[in-house]
Order: C-alpha cells, then structure tokens, then sequence
C-alpha cells in the first residue's frame, strides 16, 4: 500500500514573516484529497530559505523554497505538485548548512508538527526523564556536573553547581523559572525551540525540577513572541493530558506544574532578578544579590533560574547512549552552542556546531558572507551589549575563554554581520542609548550615566581629538562597569571600549 503524501509546510515566526501562513491557506484550500496529509512543522533554522515546503512520498522527503513566489493562480493540487517538482525539489539534510552542523539539541526541529507527542517519545523523547526517576535526584546532578553544562545565556555559570546549590536547601518549597525573555536583537533559539520543539523545553524544565526539588515552574515568555506562547499552552495541556506533567508524574510520586507568564517588554527583565519580580506581579526592577535566587528566590524560596536552550539541552544529556556532548570541546566550552547569524548576511539563520568554530567558518562557511556583497567590516558578538571584532578577527575561536580574554562574551550566541558601510561611532552611541531606553533606573550609574554617554559620544563624533571627552568616556566606562547593580549597567562599555580598540579612529582619534 502507497504511504499518503506529506506536505510540509512550516509554521514558525521567521517562516510565518515571509508568506508560510499564505502559502499554506493557498495550498490547503486547493487540496481536496483525503490521502494527502498537510503538516505545520517547524523550521529547519536555515531561514534564507524561508518559507521552505517540503513533500515527503513514498518514505522520500525533498523541498523546495518558495520565497518570493506568488501560488495564488493555483486551482488544483495537481498544479501545485507540477510547480513543486519544476522547482528542483532536495533533501534539505544534503546541503552544507546543515549538514556541517552539531544538531543534539535541535535534532528534532523542522521534522515534524511540534505538538506531535508520539514523534516526540519516538525520538528519545522522555527517555532522560525515565533515566531521572530511575537514578534519583542527586545522581541526576551529578551526571548535569559531569557533563560541563554551562548556562548558555551569557553568564556561562555551570549549570549542575546551580542545581546542587537549590537541591542542598532546606525548604518545603522549591521554583524553577525559565527565562524565556529573549530580548537581545539577533537571538531567537531560545523562540525556535518554543516553536518547533516545545516538549524539549518541557521535559528539560521537569527533570531539573525533579532534580532539584520544585513542585512550580514558571515560563517567563516576551510579549513579541505570541506563536511561542500559543505553542507552549498546547504543549503544556498536551504533556499534562499525557501524565507528563502534574501529580505523580508517570507513576512516581513527583508532582510539578508549569505557569506561564507573559513580560511587558522591558529588556531588562531578562535580567534574572527582574524577572522574578515581574514574576511576583511588581514593576521589573533589578534586586541586589546577595541573597541569590538559588537560595532565596521567587517568593523568597530557592529558586533555580535557566535559559530555554539550557533547560532543553538536559534530556539530551542523560540519553543513555548519549556519549557525544561532552566530548566535544574543553575548559568552559563543552558541548554544542546554537549560533544565531543575522544583519548582513546571505544565509541567515541558526546553526547548532561545536563551541571552538571561527568566525570565519560561521560566517563564510555557513552565512556566505554579506548580503550586499561588499566586504565585512565588524561583527558583534553577544547581543546589543556585546562587543565588535574588526574583520582582521574573523579567526577568532568562538569559545568562552577566548571571548572573555577580547573582554567580551559568547552571550545568547547572536552575531550580527556589518559590511563597510556601518557607521562604528553609530553603532558606539546607539549602545549608550539603549541603556538609555532599556534601564529600569533602579541604579545612578545606569541611569543618569547612559545619559551623559549619548553627550560624550555625540561630542567625539565632532571632534575626534578630544582628549578631554576621551578621558571622561574611558572613567565614565569604568564607572558603569564597577559600579551598575546589573549586568545591563555593567556591560554597556563592552561595545563601546571593543570599538575604540579594534576600530581605532573610528570613534576616537590616536
């Protein structure tokens, strides 16, 4: 018996923004087949592709993009099967893209319809929760320990320390809070995960929470992400439906629940502390630490606090025949890192590749350098506090240590390309007025310094030889650095100092 034909069509934000949701509106009101079956999956994260639609018949599956191409004088799905196969259709795990990559984490995305449960559990899919109530907590630890899992949202603290120190507290009750607010331009692995694999998310969230002792998870999602949260309501009632959530979990006697919380826009509020008090109902202003959320957190209880992409690499992790993670790379940098390419570009999109990649491979490699053809002349690293290498730098190991030796750090993995026409005093100012925009003002630094920033640098735009405005910017500097409650405060001179160092005269004149 002939299998029945797929069409797949994505159903993912970056898809969605040029013309998925059309194309399958056009496609599925011409298909009056029963035997053809249309699947919303997700994306593969080569999103210069986008939309890309796939037809999988007899156990083979190729596709094809469709961007920019109008379907709409389509009557019949005949024709669009002509179209589809005049197209040069291919298996999209055949092109370099994707094929030079580590995918442990984002093995699944772009195969299926996410909230497909059964494809989930058919794909090692809580098998690593299994393993969880199987060893017991501490040895679930011990294995996140043995591991070298670092935090993958900027801080890279190692994750099993942070849920040793929540498990070795003594309280009744325990959070786990997933900060969902990716707010940095040039990130979204943190919203593909969401979109095309949200059951990783959930069972990350669950086997961290059995691990440490929490009965309540929180899911802290940005606003400008709706596809997200629709995805993760369904999620979580299908995964509840299924006893994967809520009392005695699969049998055991471990209870946990999962809320979803929904921010109001504030970047700062992917600040840790700021999100709990967001959390809690309050304006999103930062806390001192100490007390850290490890030990007093949400509702003044231990509190563990991860990233989406750091909660959804745990499954992977206690796979019984997972072996391949931390085995690649060393020091901080173990495992995989998802890479997010963007700005000027020709493919952008998101790789998933071992830590110790240049930039070069990154961006020649897989991004095919600019857009506009014309050479590249900076590239931040690390979202819009992060700093710029010149495009002498394009050798640079993307490692943890090797980016903190420039004074700069991995970060969420966004990287932003510019050629030759980038304005670099610009883009200095415009770091200073996003701490302008984005402060929550609960610190003098922050606040009042960002200001008087935007006056510096404004200043040295005209006269480059100032040494007196030189002065100030590099004290002023200093002073946000030391001085911030947070790390929004403490890191706007990163970009800021990396422009002045690598782009000399660019901003300041020697």
């Amino acid at each position: 018996m002939t299998e029945a034909i797929k069409i797949f069509i994505p159903n993912e934000t970056s898809a969605n923004s040029v013309g998925a949701n059309l194309l399958h509106q056009i496609i599925n009101k011409i298909n009056n087949d029963e035997s053809i079956k249309i699947i919303r999956n997700g994306s593969w994260g080569a999103f210069w592709l986008e939309p890309f639609i796939e037809i999988e018949k007899d156990g083979v599956r190729q596709g094809v993009s469709y961007r920019n191409i109008d379907l709409s004088h389509l009557n019949t799905i005949e024709e669009f099967f002509l179209d589809f196969e005049s197209r040069n259709p291919f298996d999209i795990n055949d092109i370099d893209f994707i094929k030079k990559q580590n995918r442990i984490v984002f093995s699944r995305i772009g195969n299926e319809d996410p909230l497909n449960i059964e494809y989930y559990k058919n794909t090692n899919g809580y098998q690593s929760l299994s393993t969880a109530f199987e060893i017991g907590p501490q040895k679930t630890i011990n294995l996140i320990k043995e591991s070298g899992l670092t935090g993958r949202g900027g801080a890279a603290f190692p994750t099993g320390i942070k849920m040793q120190t929540v498990f070795d507290q003594d309280s009744s009750l325990k959070y786990l809070a997933c900060n969902a607010d990716e707010g940095d331009g040039g990130t979204f692995s943190d919203r593909l995960i969401m979109e095309s694999d949200p059951f990783a998310l959930i069972e990350g969230m669950t086997i961290a929470a059995y691990a440490v002792g929490a009965s309540k998870g929180y899911i802290y999602l940005r606003s400008e992400y709706p596809l997200a949260k629709d995805y993760l309501l369904k999620a979580i009632n299908i995964a509840s439906d299924n006893h994967y959530l809520g009392n005695n979990i699969q049998g055991s006697d471990f209870n946990f629940e999962i809320e979803l919380r929904i921010g109001a826009g504030s970047y700062v509020c992917g600040e840790e502390t700021a999100m709990m008090e967001s959390i809690e109902g309050r304006r999103g202003l930062v806390r001192s630490k100490p007390p850290i959320p490890a030990i007093t957190g949400l509702f003044k209880k231990p509190t563990l606090i991860n990233n989406v992409v750091t909660l959804a690499t745990i499954p992977p992790l206690l796979l019984k025949d997972q072996s391949n993670f931390s085995k690649i790379g060393s020091n901080k940098s173990v495992g995989t890192m998802p890479f997010q390419l963007s700005g000027n570009i020709k493919n952008g999109g998101l790789i998933e590749t071992k830590f110790d990649i240049t930039l070069n491979e990154i961006v020649e490699d897989f991004g095919s350098g600019t857009q506009s053809g014309e050479p590249i002349h900076a590239i931040q690293i690390g979202g819009p506090l992060g700093i710029y290498l010149s495009s002498t730098m394009l050798n640079t190991s993307l490692t943890i240590e090797s980016l903190q030796e420039l004074k700069g750090s991995v970060g969420h993995g966004g990287i932003i390309v510019f050629d030759n026409s980038v304005n670099m005093a610009e883009q200095a100012k415009f770091a200073m007025e996003f701490c302008v925009k984005e402060s929550c003002g609960k610190c003098t630094p922050c606040r009042i310094g960002s200001v008087r920033g935007v006056e510096i640098i404004e200043r040295l735009q005209k006269h480059k030889t100032s040494k007196e405005d030189a002065i100030l910017l590099h004290d002023l500097c200093e002073t946000l650095e030391s001085t911030s409650l947070c790390a929004m405060g403490g890191m706007t001179p990163n970009p800021i100092r990396s422009i002045i160092k690598f782009f000399p005269n660019e901003l300041i004149e020697k």
